[in-house]
């Protein structure tokens, strides 16, 4: 009988790096070694809420400020 090897939480990223990881790929300057993590941890979802969530974050903060300009422009 075979078991399959239970996923340890400890390999997997926390929160925290998860964050840093998201930023630091928007940003460009990913570590390899990070991105090695990243793809070995299995799981994309956290990434892809956090992405979704930090670009919702930047188009909103984007918008804000360009109808600040606009108003005080006017």
């Amino acid at each position: 009988m075979s078991k399959k090897p239970e996923s340890s939480d400890a390999d997997k990223p926390g929160l925290w790096a998860v964050i840093i990881s998201v930023l630091a790929a928007m940003f460009g300057v990913q570590t390899e070694a990070n991105r090695k993590r990243d793809f070995s941890s299995g799981n994309p979802l956290p990434y892809i809420i956090v992405f979704v969530v930090f670009l919702v974050l930047f188009v909103l903060s984007i918008a804000g400020i360009v109808s600040l300009v606009i108003g005080l422009s006017s």
